[in-house]
This record gives C-alpha cells, sequence and structure tokens, in this order.
C-alpha cells in the first residue's frame, strides 16, 4: 500500500497555464497596471515555469479588471452536469445538484481572482467541488443539510492562490470539497507533459 506525501507535490503546470498567465499580463500592460519591462521580466518567469507555484506570484498583484454581472449557473438535472478541463473561473458560480449531481472540478481552470464565491444547494444529486493543492475553501457558511458537508482539503494555502468561499446548503445529495486523488494527479501530470 503507497502512502500519500504529508507535503503537497507541486503541482506541474500546463501549457494552457502557462498561456492564461501570459494572456492576463498583456491585458495588465495594456490596461496600465504594469509597464513594458515589468511584462517582458514577468513573460520570460511565465514561459519557463514548470509548477503553479511558479505562475502564482506572477499576477498576485493584479486585479481584475471587471467582474462579470452573471453567475455561472450549473444544474444537474437527470444527467448531471460538469465543468472540467480547462475554463475561465468567474466570480460567482450557483451549482444545483438535481437528481445527477454537479461536479466543478478547478484544477486545470485559468483563475486570476483572490475569491470565489460559491453558491451550493446539493439537492438528490450533490455537488463536489475538486480545488488544486494550495486552493483553500471556507465552509462555514453552509447549512449541513441532510446529508452534510464532507471537506477533504487541507488548509495550506499558496501565496496568490483563491480562497473558495461556499454557502447554501448540502440538501440529500451533500457537498463535498476535495484536492485531486491518486489516479487524477497521475492524469494531469501527463497532460502536462
Amino acid at each position: 500500500m503507497s502512502v500519500e506525501p504529508s507535503h503537497p507535490v507541486p503541482l506541474r503546470a500546463s501549457d494552457a497555464d502557462r498561456e492564461a498567465v501570459v494572456a492576463e499580463l498583456q491585458e495588465a500592460m495594456a490596461d496600465g497596471r504594469i509597464d513594458l519591462d515589468e511584462l517582458g521580466a514577468r513573460l520570460e518567469v511565465a514561459l519557463s515555469a514548470r509548477t503553479h507555484a511558479e505562475l502564482a506570484p506572477l499576477t498576485a498583484d493584479l486585479l481584475p479588471v471587471a467582474p462579470p454581472a452573471q453567475p455561472l449557473l450549473l444544474k444537474g438535472g437527470i444527467a448531471g452536469a460538469v465543468r472540467t478541463g480547462v475554463w475561465r473561473v468567474p466570480h460567482r458560480i450557483r451549482a444545483y445538484g438535481g437528481l445527477g449531481g454537479v461536479k466543478i472540478d478547478f484544477t486545470q481552470a485559468a483563475c486570476r481572482l483572490r475569491v470565489v464565491d460559491v453558491e451550493v444547494d446539493g439537492q438528490t444529486g450533490g455537488v463536489e467541488i475538486v480545488i488544486p493543492d494550495g486552493w483553500v475553501v471556507e465552509t462555514e457558511h453552509v447549512d449541513a443539510g441532510l446529508a452534510g458537508l464532507r471537506d477533504r482539503t487541507t488548509a495550506a494555502k499558496l501565496p496568490g492562490s483563491p480562497l473558495v468561499r461556499l454557502t447554501g446548503t448540502c440538501g440529500m445529495g451533500g457537498v463535498t470539497v476535495r484536492h485531486p486523488k491518486r489516479g487524477e494527479r497521475r492524469k494531469l501530470l501527463r497532460e502536462s507533459r
């Protein structure tokens, strides 16, 4: 039986992760938040970064220009709903488990926000949230409902990484927040090569 390491292994950055940081830096320069010299220096680091921990400081001091007005709405319905892969994280997400459940996977998402507000309603199917190592979750404003909340995350926050702030109710299906499982980590490592 293998044992998980006690310290989180730095998650490797993919080409998509580096490209998201490059796009954010270019946008910051266009907005006048950084100058051309600073853009060049940060781009050099971004393009050679191997882990998320190396990328995070490059955009930690850059605030987004304007939050989107509408939250991302995920409804599980009968078949369920999944948000995974490479996607841009909005300020607010509403997840309704329905019968089929909702899964929100942040492990490959592009996120330049300090706080992401996620309103959950587990309903019957439940809501599952997967966050990268280094991200943290705040769960004290979630009603346990019938099924309860399972928080399987660590409290070790990387500088510049987001806080996922949960509100809402677990309902009958429950809400689970966790880091990637061993198989998911292997898949992420393969994809980042």
